[in-house]
C-alpha cells in the first residue's frame, strides 16, 4: 500500500523560498508518476506540478510556472517542489499525490491514485 509523507512546509516572507519533499513507501518509488496540488482556504484543490517516472518530463500550472520547479530522487523514493519568489496566494496546503501515468496537460482530471496529508505553506507580505 502506497503511503506518501510531505514535509517542508511552513512560514516565509514574500519573495523567499521554500522547498517541499514527498516520501512514498510501500511500492517501488520508480512505478509512480509525481504530483503537487494546493488548496487554499474556500478554494478548490488546484493541481501545481507533475513529473513523470524517471523525470523524463514535468508540467506545471500557469501560476507557478517559471517560479516552481518539480524533481525526484529515485534513490531516496523522494519527490521536491522547489518554489522561489513566493506570494501571499501561494499560501495554502500543498498535497502529494501520485499514480502510475503522468498527466499531459491541465486541468489534470482524474489524476492522483495516492494522495499525503498535506503540509501548510503560509507566506506573508
Amino acid at each position: 500500500q502506497v503511503q506518501l509523507v510531505e514535509s517542508g512546509g511552513g512560514l516565509v516572507q514574500a519573495g523567499g523560498s521554500l522547498r517541499l519533499s514527498c516520501a512514498l513507501s510501500g511500492r517501488p518509488f520508480s512505478d509512480y508518476a509525481m504530483g503537487w496540488f494546493r488548496q487554499a482556504p474556500g478554494k478548490e484543490r488546484e493541481f501545481v506540478a507533475s513529473i513523470s517516472r524517471a523525470g523524463y518530463s514535468t508540467l506545471y500550472a500557469d501560476s507557478v510556472k517559471g517560479r516552481s520547479t518539480i524533481s525526484r530522487d529515485d534513490d531516496k523514493n523522494t519527490a521536491y517542489l522547489q518554489m522561489n519568489s513566493l506570494k501571499p496566494e501561494d499560501t495554502a496546503v500543498y498535497y502529494c499525490a501520485s499514480d502510475t501515468w503522468a498527466p499531459s496537460s491541465v486541468p489534470t482530471r482524474g489524476w492522483g491514485r495516492h494522495w499525503g496529508q498535506g503540509t501548510q505553506v503560509t507566506v506573508s507580505s
